[in-house]
């Protein structure tokens, strides 16, 4: 086992996706549009949440809560890509890699609680929704989201303080197109196995503990759906739940996949790409999922639209 000497490297070259002449321009194109969009579109659906009281429920409390992460991790990752996509010089600092690293991780795990919490308010609005208004009080959202955010920012900073406390010393290259902690993991040059233990434990713990809650609480939705007697009941009750259990599929199916695939040589540049449904994908798509077929939502960007047209 090689130990570093009195000294570690100073920055890491990330290399993403091959680009050459215009291809480089076509994709540097390609990561703006989707950067602009889901930044955009999660800004609007939070300003909207916020300056409209009709929106101001449990649920569109959880979706205010999403669109600023999804905005919130997509930033802390798309600039340093766009950047290197076009650059000779593809290098990030230490410290920016790491602060990348708690960003993401800090973000992912606050994205998985809300989707959680989403679907536990779900559940409660179909399968109780006599006792909703006492379960889902505004007491008890504030209390889940700060849990969550707790929990999320405590976690982060473990790993990341777990990965800064090693040593890197010969390669610098990060084979993909962020400081992703498994890529970082296997350039140290001590023994990691500890660390990827406790990372098996927290997904197993996190990511598949979650699926299978919200699963569960979607088996329970379904089953009280079911027994709803009108066609037109059972419809307008699934679309209620329709939008969230879209994002759980977004997010969730490529992690899944992601950590579930078996290890091959060559399956680097399909991690990248897997990652990338979930880095950006899902934040540029989460506003459209929400707001298309959603009529609260579509009625409160009119209200809002005729309120700023008056004001002129």
């Amino acid at each position: 086992m090689n130990v570093c000497e009195n000294t570690t490297i100073l920055e890491f070259h990330i290399l993403a996706f091959s680009t050459s002449g215009n291809m480089a321009y076509t994709i540097f194109t390609g990561f703006l549009f989707m950067y602009l969009l889901a930044v955009l579109g999660n800004l609007l659906i939070a300003s909207l949440v916020s300056a409209m009281p009709q929106l101001h429920t449990p649920m569109y409390f959880f979706l205010c809560n999403l669109s600023i992460v999804d905005a919130t991790y997509i930033s802390a990752i798309f600039p340093n890509l766009l950047y290197i996509t076009l650059a000779t010089d593809k290098k990030i600092s230490f410290s920016g890699c790491i602060t990348q690293l708690y960003v993401f991780i800090f973000c992912v795990d606050e994205e998985i609680f809300i989707l959680t919490c989403m679907a536990y308010d779900r559940y409660v609005a179909v399968c109780s929704p006599l006792y909703y208004s006492l379960v889902m009080s505004k007491k008890m959202c504030i209390i889940m989201a700060a849990s969550s955010l707790v929990i999320s920012t405590l976690n982060a900073l473990m790993f990341t303080l777990l990965t800064y406390s090693l040593p890197f010393c010969h390669s610098s290259e990060v084979n993909h197109f962020f400081c992703e902690i498994r890529t970082l993991l296997s350039l140290s040059n001590s023994d990691t196995s500890s660390r990827e233990m406790v990372l098996f434990i927290e997904d197993i713990c996190l990511v598949f503990f979650t699926f299978l809650f919200i699963m569960f609480s979607y088996l329970r939705i379904i089953c009280s759906i079911l027994k709803i007697r009108s066609h037109k009941g059972r419809f307008k009750t699934f679309s209620s739940c329709s939008s969230h259990l879209t994002s759980v599929i977004l997010f969730y199916g490529p992690i899944l996949f992601l950590y579930m695939k078996s290890e091959s040589e060559n399956s680097s540049d399909q991690d990248k790409l897997i990652s990338l449904l979930y880095v950006a994908a899902v934040p540029m798509l989460n506003p459209f999922v929400y707001s298309l077929r959603n009529k609260e939502v579509i009625g409160a960007m009119g209200k809002l639209a005729n309120i700023k047209w008056n004001r002129f």
